[in-house]
């Protein structure tokens, strides 16, 4: 009898609600993460998944993974924009079409979800065949977003007209007015707003369902700081300048493989990012320069060249037209270029200093040196010079012990003469 009671209890006890932080660009790792999130909840038997959405959009490949899973999802999948102030801009306003329950929080918007390359900047083109085949792919691309979206609305009943504008002409709307316009179904508060808004939603028990909150797990805050530009930009550097370290001094190993791990790490996440590649190879030639200003006796051209080319390919490098807030800060910028200035100043003054001294190797270090006779002699004799017995030649008699300084070189002789 209690085991059947238990059993009742049991079955009566409502199922859990998953809710999944999905914030920042939309890229692989979160994609991934939220994907997982989903079919966690099918094995879980949630009842309801509420992806808690703040977002600027980003990578299209990754956005329309992330929209499979939900669409293949057995469990009802809810989106909804909030904390106020958040937004589901770009990608985020495709995933919002296509949950099963779409919501915002006061203090929201969505829209802006025209297509943009993350490709790089490319150059301006004045024949007019190309700009009709940039014309022509642009179409295509729009064309192809737009039929995406709109097959999104129509299933799942929202207003598809909208969300052909949204793509078209990147407009945007705030929260209540994607409420009158059928774009979204509720305005809530916060989590437990929602639920009890669709508390009169007949396939749902949310009355006293235990909310779950889904941590973001370690392998996905990895690869969201690696996609950071600031961090990307600093790993590229660290990357070159330790394997040029490497080159320098072949053997050390530890600078080469820092540099090689540096480098591809920041090769993946430029790939990831809207990455203006002019802006990359600017930075390369830069540093190249700067370091060839430590071998050439340029005097502070070529130093002075790539630092300027380092700072204006550090400047470019993020397209910040394609996903705007992940540019790269100035300040860090200007850190960096003023630590490279501080080296290059470093590196040109003992260049000049170096320049200045006294030659100490080779057979013109003799020049100058000062030596003592050996013996009594005329014209020719023996003397010691930095330590050194030497045949030397006079144009006055020289005692044994007298000191004499090194005039010039004549094959193996030594012209002196005598400091009296």
């Amino acid at each position: 009898m209690l085991a059947v009671l238990a059993l009742t209890s049991a079955q009566a006890a409502p199922q859990p609600v998953l809710v999944v932080p999905l914030e920042g660009a939309i890229g692989p790792a979160s994609a991934d993460f939220v994907g997982r999130a989903i079919k966690r909840a099918a094995k879980d038997k949630a009842q309801l998944v509420v992806i808690r959405m703040d977002t600027p959009g980003f990578i299209d490949t990754s956005m329309r993974a992330l929209i499979k899973d939900i669409l293949a999802s057995p469990v009802p999948v809810a989106t909804f924009v909030a904390p106020s102030g958040s937004r589901a801009a770009s990608a985020g306003t495709f995933i919002l079409y296509a949950s099963h329950i779409a919501a915002m929080a006061p203090g929201t918007n969505l829209g802006a979800a025209s297509p943009v390359s993350i490709g790089g900047v490319s150059p301006q083109k004045d024949d007019k065949k190309d700009k009709q085949q940039e014309d022509t792919m642009t179409r295509k691309v729009t064309n192809d977003a737009v039929a995406y979206i709109r097959g999104l609305a129509q299933m799942r009943g929202r207003n598809a007209d909208w969300g052909e504008r949204a793509v078209r002409e990147a407009v945007s709307l705030s929260a209540q007015e994607a409420l009158k316009l059928k774009v979204i179904d509720h305005v809530a508060l916060d989590v437990p707003d929602l639920l009890k808004k669709l508390a009169g939603n007949k396939d749902l028990r949310l009355a006293d369902a235990p909310v779950v909150e889904v941590e973001v797990d370690w392998r996905t805050k990895i690869l969201a700081v690696l996609t950071n530009p600031s961090i990307a930009y600093l790993m590229i550097l660290i990357g070159v300048y330790a394997l040029i370290f490497e080159f320098m001094n072949p053997g050390l190993i530890l600078p080469g493989v820092v540099g090689a791990i540096c480098l591809l790490l920041a090769l993946y996440a430029f790939h990831l990012l809207p990455v203006n590649y002019a802006g990359l190879a600017l930075i390369l030639l830069g540093i190249a320069f700067m370091v060839a200003e430590a071998f050439l006796p340029a005097f502070g051209s070529l130093g002075i060249g790539g630092l300027i080319a380092f700072v204006i390919g550090s400047v470019i490098l993020i397209d910040e037209t394609a996903l705007p807030g992940f540019e790269i800060p100035y300040a860090l910028i200007a850190g960096v270029a003023v630590a490279s200035a501080a080296f290059l100043c470093f590196v040109i003054g003992m260049a000049v200093r170096n320049r200045r001294r006294p030659v100490v190797t080779g057979r013109e270090s003799l020049i100058g040196a000062a030596a003592e006779a050996l013996e009594d002699f005329e014209a020719e004799g023996w003397a010691r010079v930095q330590g050194e017995t030497w045949r030397v030649r006079s144009n006055a008699p020289v005692r044994r012990g007298d000191r004499l300084q090194v005039k010039a070189i004549e094959g193996l002789v030594l012209t002196v003469e005598v400091q009296r």
